[in-house]
């Protein structure tokens, strides 16, 4: 069976470096034979987590919105790449607000003692990050790696690797750092690699 991937945009600028890079990365895995799903998060109708608490005793959403059916996508997934740029020393907005409706995933994993993942496939599953910022300051990805290393314990997809780069106020433009976007088809190559591994050894 082809193993499937979802790669978050996080950037509301769809050919923006972020995406550029993303989607050096998305050529990557693709090249090792593994379906790629890119979802442009800042432009989804999504609405922010309302705590409700609904899902503390159900499997289900209460906010009936774009994303149940991204839910169902995490839960069948094999891997994911998140991209983003650097706000506010942390992920954008929108991003956030996405990551924060995966309260679903918490309330079954924590609170139920039942994650929708075994075991097994966690041991499988694998995310890569990829981000930029603007600055050229000490610590200014530690925001954001905190959060999606959260994320990924959450959704049982655990932070495998990472693409960073930093000073991009004076960078301006990815294309003209080819060694970044190398690590990021590199990176993308061997996660897809090891996923096609693990499904032809399964």
């Amino acid at each position: 069976m082809t193993k499937k991937v979802i790669a978050l945009l996080g950037s509301p600028i769809l050919d923006g470096n972020t995406a550029r890079l993303l989607d050096e990365a998305i050529r990557g895995v693709e090249e090792e034979g593994v379906a790629v799903e890119k979802i442009e998060v800042a432009h989804m109708d999504v609405l922010p987590c309302m705590e409700f608490f609904q899902c503390k005793g159900s499997e289900t959403c209460l906010i009936q919105d774009e994303m149940q059916g991204i839910f169902k996508k995490f839960r069948e997934m094999d891997g994911l790449i998140i991209a983003t740029p650097i706000m506010t020393m942390g992920i954008p907005g929108r991003l956030k607000s996405f990551m924060d409706r995966f309260q679903v995933f918490y309330m079954a994993k924590y609170h139920r003692g039942r994650s929708f993942i075994s075991p097994e496939r966690r041991r499988e599953r694998r995310m890569l990050f990829i981000s930029i910022a603007g600055m050229n300051i000490p610590d200014v990805f530690e925001g954001a790696r905190m959060t999606v290393r959260a994320f990924g314990e959450i959704i049982d997809c655990p932070l495998w690797d990472e693409v960073l780069r930093n000073d991009m106020d004076t960078i301006q433009d990815i294309t003209t750092r080819p060694e970044v976007m190398e690590a990021a088809y590199r990176k993308g190559r061997e996660l897809g690699r090891l996923l096609a591994a693990g499904a032809s050894s399964s």
